[in-house]
């Protein structure tokens, strides 16, 4: 992986477009091609990316750019939709390279973990017709729990909460925004999924389109509820 934290600014070009500012930035850029483009600020979530597969060249600047102070352009090409993000640098304050090696993997809550196992075995709980694509379905910035299709073929990303809270809901939007610009999957919805869901959370899951489902954990692993029976 390799880290640069350089005063740049950022243009997105492709199905939609978008502008970043002359600002100080990190620039992450990993070993499948991506880049990812942070503040410091606004949590974990990128400001800008180019998810695999792509390819980075770097470029002189044009002499009208090198006169406000370009010293080098990126260009992120995205292999099968041909978007790109084209990175100015002015200066460039630090750049190092990591060998992080082979990541194993997250490693969740053993009842999320089981929740997601479950649900991918009974994926009908999600409605009729639906059918599992698979779990743990990778994307740029973190794995989504399940990714599935509805009856009518579209693509459905489930996140998989135990208490279901604000920033699970925000967590599956970062992943619908990012899954939504691949032309292989578009259109893609969402499954907000709990054993409990907070008011809150379903109040901005709702807002933003989400569908939310409560999970019966002892139902769902065919333990019979005794609660209120005398024999």
């Amino acid at each position: 992986m390799r880290l640069v934290v350089a005063k740049c600014s950022v243009d997105y070009a492709g199905r939609l477009s978008a502008h970043l500012p002359l600002a100080t930035r990190v620039l992450m850029l990993k070993q499948d091609g991506s880049l990812l483009i942070h503040s410091d600020g606004g949590s974990y979530k990128p400001l800008n990316w180019m998810s695999p597969p792509c390819s980075l060249t770097t470029h002189e600047p044009e002499k009208d750019q090198a006169d406000v102070g370009v010293t080098e352009i990126w260009r992120v090409t995205h292999a099968k939709t041909a978007d790109m993000l084209v990175v100015s640098i002015y200066e460039i304050y630090n750049d190092v390279e990591h060998e992080l090696g082979e990541d194993p993997g997250l490693i969740k809550n053993g009842v999320e973990a089981e929740l997601q196992e479950l649900l991918a075995a009974q994926i009908e709980l999600l409605g009729e017709g639906y059918t599992l694509v698979r779990r743990e379905y990778f994307t740029a910035i973190g794995p989504v729990d399940i990714l599935a299709r509805d009856a009518n073929g579209n693509s459905v990303a489930v996140e998989i909460k135990r208490r279901g809270e604000i920033d699970g809901v925000e967590q599956l939007t970062r992943y619908l925004e990012l899954m939504n610009r691949d032309p292989h999957l578009a259109p893609v919805t969402g499954v907000f999924a709990a054993q409990e869901i907070k008011p809150q959370a379903k109040t901005l899951a709702e807002d933003r389109g989400i569908r939310t489902l409560v999970l019966d954990y002892d139902e769902m692993r065919g333990v019979e509820d005794t609660h209120g029976r005398l024999f």
